[in-house]
């Protein structure tokens, strides 16, 4: 299972559209769209869980194409810088 990171959502994506666009590389496992808290649009981050193999079929075919009149960009999720957080 690989997480992916995709930024460049347009504000009036929804986790309908975005299941169907990377339903058609494989499984969604798991998906997490960023909201705003006030107005409850998307704020342009997503991670998607999906098979390693589909994972990696969905970064290179999705990767700088365009969603909803916006470029969205695709990758591996790193997870956080080194492990600790904020003090």
């Amino acid at each position: 299972m690989l997480t992916l990171f995709v930024r460049g959502l347009p504000p009036s994506t929804t986790e309908t559209s975005l299941t169907e666009l990377f339903g058609g590389y494989g499984k969604v496992f798991g998906l997490k769209l960023s909201r705003d808290l006030f107005t409850g649009k998307a704020r342009g981050i997503a991670t998607i869980d999906m098979e390693g193999h589909e994972a990696r079929s969905a970064i290179s075919g999705l990767d700088g194409q365009d969603f909803q009149g916006n470029t969205i960009y695709v990758a591996l999720d790193k997870g956080p810088k080194n492990g600790r957080g904020r003090r």
